[in-house]
């Protein structure tokens, strides 16, 4: 065991006396291999670690949706002629008056058949109650239709028709309308008016989908929904994530789901994070390696000289494969430090262009285990990388290499 840790204190002493000779541009290169994929690794693992605690449910833009049980958030934008919820008016009501919840709606989603002219075409029609203060839905602003919902009425649905309707470009272009043109669905004597036209969030993908978003109440009345006073689900946009607590004992059998739009994939929240440590670890040992092993590789080539001398003065060759072992270790740790200094950088890097370009803070966290996650990973990597330039290594011939 003496010999052993001599052996790798010495591979150690040369590998860090090399940095002041000749060689050390060579060396540094390798160094600077392992602290990029380690400072790679270390950032997107923040990212992970962020994911982990929910840091980034402190966004603006954090809804929640309330979905009858067995929906999912790829299904939203889809979920039509399905289970729906009750009382969706009373019960967004009392949502809203949480000082916690900036807005509250239900959405109905139906697939309508509407003219104007000569044109006819299909539509994804959203049923909403328009938020304060303008806020959008699926992408369509709301603060061009009238506030509130006056043909609720309370319940009674005899209010004024308001036959607001703001349109996604793409159903504007189907129907070939402009800004105050009038719509009609098909199976009802109601109609509607053009008051806005946007783009809107859902697509698909063969482009993007036709949307028409009106008054809840109003599409209620055509669709034959609102006996019940029902709708597909209820979005809540909040920033602080204690409210899902209060969402989960609102109605039974339902599921509250944590979504930023519609018609985004669905990605579980308990995986992900596993998931994208998992990648950022995978990439850094492997393109690390790789890195390493070639480098230093060509490092025992160029000195093959030093090699043949060990040899000639009694090193064996396993205790030549020791020192190699000890030199590739040195400098990918060296490189793991200096990687893991990098990736905290990094980590403030993305918390400063996620709140200036997104708004959200902290998407990546610090934690403690990642100072020494890195140097361990980078270890790892040159244990992995050892055995080609220790092969190279026993494989110098050392009378052939003399007598150069």
């Amino acid at each position: 065991m003496r010999r052993l840790l001599a052996l790798w204190k010495l591979g150690v002493v040369q590998t860090l006396g090399r940095f002041r000779t000749a060689e050390a541009r060579r060396l540094v290169m390798t160094l600077l291999g392992v602290a990029l994929a380690v400072a790679l690794m270390v950032s997107v693992t923040s990212v992970a670690v962020g994911l982990a605690s929910g840091s980034t449910v402190q966004g603006d833009d954090v809804d929640y949706w309330i979905v009858p049980e067995g929906g999912s958030a790829s299904t939203i934008a889809v979920s039509v002629e399905g289970p729906r919820l009750g009382a969706v008016h009373r019960t967004t009501a009392e949502i809203s008056a949480d000082d916690r919840v900036t807005y509250a709606t239900p959405i109905q989603l139906q697939i309508l058949r509407v003219s104007s002219g000569n044109s006819s075409e299909y539509l994804l029609a959203a049923g909403v109650i328009p938020p304060r203060d303008g806020q959008r839905v699926i992408g369509l602003p709301t603060d061009t239709l009238t506030p509130g919902d006056p043909h609720y009425a309370n319940g009674s649905y005899d209010g004024p028709w308001t036959g607001d309707a703001v349109l996604s470009s793409a159903a504007a272009e189907v129907l070939g309308i402009n800004t105050g043109d009038e719509l009609n669905p098909s199976s009802t004597d109601r109609s509607f008016r053009a008051v806005d036209i946007a783009d809107a969030d859902i697509s698909t993908g063969l482009g993007p989908v036709p949307v028409m978003l009106v008054h809840l109440s109003e599409l209620q009345t055509i669709t034959g929904t609102a006996d019940g006073d029902q709708a597909d689900q209820i979005l809540v946009s909040t920033n602080d994530p204690s409210v899902e607590q209060k969402l989960t004992g609102l109605y039974p059998q339902t599921d509250v789901l944590t979504r930023s739009g519609v018609g985004g994939a669905s990605l579980s929240t308990s995986s992900l994070p596993l998931a994208v440590a998992v990648a950022a670890l995978l990439t850094a040992v492997s393109i690390g390696a790789l890195f390493v092993a070639t480098l230093t590789g060509l490092d025992v080539i160029a000195n093959r000289a030093t090699i043949a001398a060990q040899g000639a003065m009694g090193f064996s060759r396993r205790s030549q494969t020791i020192l190699v072992l000890s030199q590739v270790v040195t400098i990918a740790g060296l490189g793991g430090i200096a990687g893991t200094l990098l990736g905290l950088g990094g980590l403030l890097g993305i918390n400063r262009v996620s709140q200036a370009y997104v708004g959200v803070e902290n998407v990546a966290q610090f934690h403690p285990l990642l100072l020494a996650y890195g140097p361990l990973v980078a270890i790892l990597i040159g244990l992995l990388a050892s055995p080609y330039p220790a092969w190279l290594a026993r494989r110098t011939n050392i009378v052939e290499v003399l007598d150069q």
